[in-house]
Order: C-alpha cells, then sequence, then structure tokens
C-alpha cells in the first residue's frame, strides 16, 4: 500500500503561528510525497464544551487556513471528522482494545482536567482512543506529529498491535511519526517557558494567522527578551527561553537552522534582530492571512471542498471499517 498520512487540527479558537509552524506549513511540504488526509477533528473539539456557532465557523476558518496556505484540495482529501461515522464506529471497537491503565497515563488529560478530572467528560479522557480510529481508519502509515502528541501516536501503535494480536490477524499497520524542522514546538510571546496556545488570555502572547502586517510587527516588537545580547552558541541559547523561542520562529519561517540564525544575529542587539524577525514573519505569514481572509466571505466555497472531501474519506474508510468489524465478529459486516 502507498504511504498514506493523516493528520487533524481542533476547530477551537484563533488559529495561530504555531499551528502554522507546528502542523499547517509541514502538511503543505508532504503533500508531493504522500497519499494525504488531512482533517478539522471537530469531534476531538466537543470534548470540552462549544458554542456550536463558534464551533461550526472555526470549522471553516480552520479549513480556510488549510487553503490559504497552500493545501490543494484536489491533490488531498481535506474534510472535517463528524462527516465520517467510521471514525466514531472504529472508536467504539478500539475502546473495548485498549486498556484504562494505557489511557491513566497520558498526560494530556491531566494537564487539560486539572483538578476538575472528576467533572471532565469522557470524551476527554477517551479522546486518544477516538485519534487512534482517526488514523487507523484509513490505515495511515505515517503521521506528522509535534512532541506534544508522541504519546498519543504509541498508544495508536499499542492499539494497532493488539487489535492484530487478540485477533490474529496483520490488518492495521503500526503507524510511523514524522517529526520535521526547526520549531515544531512554538512558545508563548509573552513566556518563553509556556507553549504558544489558542486559550491564553492575551493575545500579545501570540501571531494569528489571520493577523495583519501591523498586528504581527507589534506583538514581535513586544515580545518578551532578556537584557542581554543574543547568544552566539545553542549551549547559550537554550538557556534564555524567550530568546530560544524567536531564534527558533526565525529559523522555521526561514528554513534554516538555530545555529544559522546565532550564525548571522550572535551578539548582535534584539531589537535589530526584531526588525529583521518582523520582515520575514510579515513576509510568509502576511499572503496567507489575507487569503484566509478572502476564503472565509466564501463559506459556499469551504463547504464544497468540505463535503467533496468526506464524501472521498467515506468511500476510503468504509471497506477498512467493514473488514474490522468483520473481524471482530459482528453480523452483516
Amino acid at each position: 500500500m502507498a504511504n498514506r498520512i493523516f493528520s487533524g487540527v481542533q476547530p477551537t479558537g484563533q488559529l495561530h503561528l504555531g499551528n502554522y509552524l507546528g502542523a499547517i506549513r509541514n502538511f503543505v511540504a508532504l503533500q508531493g510525497d504522500y497519499e494525504c488526509l488531512y482533517c478539522m477533528v471537530d469531534m476531538h473539539a466537543i470534548t470540552m464544551w462549544q458554542d456550536p456557532k463558534e464551533l461550526t465557523q472555526a470549522t471553516r476558518t480552520v479549513a480556510a487556513s488549510f487553503l490559504a496556505a497552500g493545501l490543494d484540495p484536489k491533490r488531498n482529501i481535506i474534510f472535517n471528522q463528524s462527516r465520517v461515522p467510521a471514525h466514531a464506529e472504529l472508536a467504539w471497537i478500539f475502546n473495548c482494545v485498549a486498556r484504562l491503565g494505557w489511557l491513566n497515563r497520558m498526560t494530556q488529560f491531566k494537564e487539560k482536567a486539572g483538578k476538575q478530572r472528576e467533572n471532565a467528560s469522557v470524551g476527554l479522557y477517551a479522546y486518544p482512543v477516538l485519534m487512534a480510529a482517526d488514523i487507523l481508519v484509513y490505515k495511515a502509515t505515517h503521521v506528522p506529529v509535534g512532541e506534544d502528541q508522541k504519546q498519543h501516536l504509541e498508544l495508536t501503535r499499542d492499539i494497532a498491535q493488539k487489535f492484530n494480536h487478540d485477533f490474529g490477524v496483520e490488518f492495521f499497520p503500526i503507524t510511523e511519526p514524522i517529526i520535521q524542522g526547526e520549531a515544531t514546538r512554538v512558545m508563548s510571546l509573552r513566556d518563553g517557558t509556556k507553549k504558544m496556545s489558542k486559550s491564553d488570555p492575551s493575545d500579545y502572547s501570540r501571531i494569528n494567522l489571520t493577523d495583519g502586517p501591523d498586528q504581527i510587527a507589534d506583538k514581535i516588537r513586544k515580545a518578551r527578551t532578556d537584557p542581554h545580547p543574543l547568544p552566539e552558541t545553542i549551549e547559550e541559547l537554550e538557556k534564555r527561553p524567550e530568546a530560544d523561542n524567536l531564534v527558533g520562529i526565525y529559523a522555521a519561517l526561514d528554513d534554516i537552522t538555530r545555529h544559522q540564525v546565532l550564525h548571522h544575529f550572535g551578539g548582535k542587539l534584539f531589537s535589530d534582530f526584531k526588525a529583521q524577525l518582523i520582515d520575514l514573519a510579515v513576509a510568509r505569514l502576511g499572503p496567507i492571512g489575507t487569503e484566509m481572509q478572502r476564503l472565509v466571505k466564501d463559506p459556499d466555497h469551504i463547504d464544497g471542498v468540505l463535503a467533496n472531501g468526506a464524501e472521498r474519506a467515506a468511500a476510503m474508510a468504509a471497506p477498512i471499517l467493514r473488514e474490522a468489524k468483520r473481524i471482530v465478529g459482528f453480523l452483516g459486516a
């Protein structure tokens, strides 16, 4: 079987630079070498309560970001998860394969539920199992992941192996991660020790993909730094989180390494470096924001892309789900 990629983005909150550098840009780079499915995972979104109207709009906005960044809906399958019921059907089978002990080790649940663990939804607890179904219902061979998702991919591999072992088959692939490039983990512009987040109350903590040139420039100028010139070595850089974050962002936007950035800017003032980073960020992100704003004003076009993608995804998933049901012993599969 050809190498096949599945990946998804939750349609919640504002998409930002971290989503672009950690995921969306990589999707574009992969579309020539793999058979790709890219998904707005709206079923994952409702593991925490969402305003229905905002969820609808956010789903279109994420789709617009995919298209604006350069994903071709003819070469890739772009759709929203809830349109393909096979995800939920396979997730139930996997709920009966996965073990509580595995889910109890998932660190993201602990982080998201916090002290409200007893009030968290069952969906929030079990969503790594749905993620496994998202991937394996297409027999995806590869998944582009950030560092924070590696644990969930390990669970996907565990579920595939246990299903295959329990039923004496070699049916589901053991999916491999793809971890790409610099700045796969982009940090807050206000605190270099925290991940850039849609949920941060300060809009100055992130660069939104819909920000215009003036907003991008203002946020980078006001990004937190320390009082020293830029370091000249990677070892020194790693001890200074705000500097490390900005250097990592520059490296990712310019497709170079942190070492190359320091070779050029090491020892210079942050003000000089930020001026160059502003020019680079505006050049790379400005056209995406402009195109996103244009696409969001044409919801019929976006809905048509998603409907077509869902039809193609469902056709791909149907025989895989049918065979999984047959293996389990469901009558009529």
